[in-house]
């Protein structure tokens, strides 16, 4: 089990360097970027003195160099001009948009977006877990066809008009403006068991809106395997044999079921940050989500390029937890390959 680990955890790293180019790569294929875009603005207007400011900061962090060299500048693997480290060295990058260092922008930002994919994730396991359970074994029922038509709805309403039909709600019935992740007295002070609960609070309606696509997919995925599971001869023989059906459903089909599950953990964090761009501008949500929409609205090539980065991280560690636990129910996996050979 530790050599499987430790052969995973080495994965990473190559797997990080290729989706670290092809997020610059990809970031870079628009012609120009946020100094050029700025420096043609002014050349209209005759601004010699911010032209001459802009040209000094195209060079300070090597905009004027070739596509490779900014690369390999920008990870940290080239001396940049004037001492400019690159992510390896801990250095960010810096945010033109915001003539700020990308670590002061989406600083505040980056603890905000884990605890909401956090519990975004645990509420989509948490309650599409027992009711696929429910739809499977009890296939056709009224509580089936219930939570089916639910799934459905679900899949089938924007996560965004939920947003704002959830934020009309609270405030018609209790009173209260959900918007944001806390609230406004707590926005520029340190952590306080005050500003913990405002947060908690403030988490329940962003929690429902972005999970409940998922939510319904994860229902109907479970629910379809659980039901393939059950009809095996397996299940039929061990039926024959007098085992109950609880005994029966937690020690074989459950556990078949749930492999792929499990496997989606890594799959939901990428897509709830990039579907919750929309909602995040809606529910007035401090996340990294508006600010990579605004960075790549503006070609702010770092600031965009760190987050994308960051957002690959956190899938690359949810596709390792995906993986160990998969090792952990199914020990075919962890020696499939010795199997093999």
């Amino acid at each position: 089990m530790i050599y499987y680990i430790l052969r995973r955890i080495l994965a990473m790293v190559p797997t990080l360097l290729i989706i670290s180019f092809l997020t610059f790569f990809i970031i870079e294929l628009p012609a120009g970027d946020y100094i050029s875009n700025q420096i043609s603005a002014l050349k209209s207007t005759g601004e010699s003195a911010s032209i001459a400011k802009l040209e000094f900061l195209r060079k300070e962090f090597a905009l004027d160099r070739p596509f490779f060299e900014r690369y390999l500048i920008w990870v940290g693997l080239w001396s940049g001009p004037h001492g400019f480290d690159g992510l390896l060295q801990g250095n960010w990058g810096w945010s033109f948009e915001f003539d700020k260092p990308v670590e002061t922008v989406i600083g505040p930002t980056l603890p905000l977006t884990v605890i909401l994919n956090f519990t975004t994730i645990l509420f989509v396991y948490i309650v599409s877990f027992p009711i696929g359970i429910y739809s499977a074994t009890r296939q056709y029922s009224w509580g089936d066809y219930g939570f089916t038509f639910l799934g459905y709805l679900g899949l089938a309403v924007p996560n965004f008009l939920l947003g704002l039909i959830l934020l009309y709600l609270f405030n018609r019935w209790f009173g209260l403006s959900v918007g944001g992740l806390m609230a406004p007295e707590y926005i520029d002070q340190g952590w306080s068991m005050g500003k913990v609960l405002s947060v908690l609070a403030h988490l329940i309606v962003p929690t429902i809106v972005i999970g409940t696509a998922g939510t319904a997919a994860m229902i109907r995925r479970l629910r379809a395997n659980l039901l393939d599971e059950l009809h095996k001869q397996y299940v039929t023989t061990a039926r024959a044999k007098g085992l109950s059906e609880k005994k029966l459903l937690a020690k074989y089909p459950l556990r078949m079921a749930l492999n792929p599950f499990i496997a989606d953990i890594g799959n939901l964090i990428p897509s709830l940050v990039s579907g919750s761009v929309i909602v995040s501008v809606v529910l007035n949500l401090p996340t990294v989500g508006p600010v990579l929409l605004s960075a790549l609205q503006s070609q702010d090539q770092y600031l965009a390029g760190f987050i994308l980065l960051f957002v690959a991280v956190l899938t690359l560690i949810g596709m390792l937890v995906s993986d160990l636990l998969l090792a952990v129910l199914d020990p075919r996996i962890r020696l499939g390959g010795r199997a093999a050979s």
